[in-house]
């Protein structure tokens, strides 16, 4: 009792500074200390070749991207998490190269390999232009200028990648999810810090400090996104084939969230993975998974 009683105190006496630890961690959010790749696409049997793609049109470092070569007029470009790497990804890549499919992987920036960008403002657009700059540099290589490209984004990662279907100038054919987006973007902030995905330490994560850190850093992630959610329906939201891969038991971004989404738009599926919790898909359904992204492309990519 004694030691629960001067937890609380603790609490208690850092509960002034709560608000600006709950700040410092929504930037920590969108810049998370860098994971390095755990496996790369030779590890799987995945032939693979270094790309960077610049960004903005800047020469140096930008996006770093695994090219795993397969049909050259169906592309995947891929994502991750965040606060992971291209290399969470791996056995997507291999789920789609084994299909055919050639997979552009790639780092968001302030992951991976990729570049660093310290900026705290406008992170919704500038991870969008992330997916949009593999995209456009895919179609400036001459054998896939014709290919007909789908964007696959997981978690957080997936609102730049529905979010990007704004930029009228840089089509894509269809789009997957896996465990994103949702209709709301506080609670997923909110759950990501609950669950572990920045550190709180000591008595800023118990007591009355908690839900201030919570609370703060959730909010101040959303304002920091400066986008306008859910992007209403219309031109290439009605467009574009979705497929929404929900976790029936996914607490960060609940596929109820996702459906709620997903209703607005004519071209969406959604399926939900049975006993699944967040990103656990292609691991706890892997036949189901299987069938419903590969029937999925093989659907909206074919001829």
């Amino acid at each position: 009792m004694a030691t629960g009683f001067l937890a609380k105190a603790a609490s208690a006496v850092t509960l002034p500074v709560a608000p600006l630890y709950g700040a410092f961690l929504s930037y920590m959010i969108f810049h998370p200390p860098r994971r390095p790749h755990h496996k790369a696409p030779a590890d799987l049997g995945l032939t693979s070749t270094d790309v960077n793609v610049p960004l903005n049109g800047q020469q140096g470092r930008g996006l770093h991207v695994w090219l795993i070569p397969g049909d050259a007029e169906r592309v995947v470009v891929l994502g991750h998490g965040l606060g992971l790497s291209k290399s969470a990804s791996l056995a997507h890549a291999r789920l789609l190269s084994e299909a055919g499919y050639t997979v552009a992987m790639f780092d968001h920036r302030n992951h991976g390999k990729s570049v660093a960008d310290r900026a705290g403002w406008g992170m919704s657009d500038r991870h969008t232009d992330d997916v949009v700059a593999v995209v456009r540099h895919m179609r400036s290589m001459d054998e896939y200028a014709a290919a007909r490209i789908a964007i696959y984004g997981f978690s957080i990662s997936t609102f730049p990648s529905f979010y990007m279907l704004k930029r009228e100038d840089c089509p894509v054919d269809a789009v997957v999810f896996d465990s994103g987006p949702a209709l709301e973007l506080a609670p997923l902030f909110r759950n990501f810090v609950a669950a572990g995905g920045v550190p709180i330490p000591g008595p800023l994560g118990a007591g009355p400090s908690r839900p201030v850190v919570e609370s703060v850093a959730s909010s101040a992630a959303v304002a920091m996104l400066r986008v306008q959610w859910p992007p209403p329906p219309g031109g290439a939201y009605e467009r574009t084939p979705m497929l929404f891969l929900a976790g029936e038991r996914d607490t960060m971004i609940p596929a109820s969230g996702v459906r709620a989404l997903a209703e607005r738009y004519p071209l969406a599926e959604v399926h939900t993975l049975p006993d699944t919790e967040h990103l656990q898909g292609i691991k706890t359904q892997p036949e189901t998974y299987a069938e419903t992204v590969l029937g999925f492309l093989e659907r909206t990519l074919k001829d």
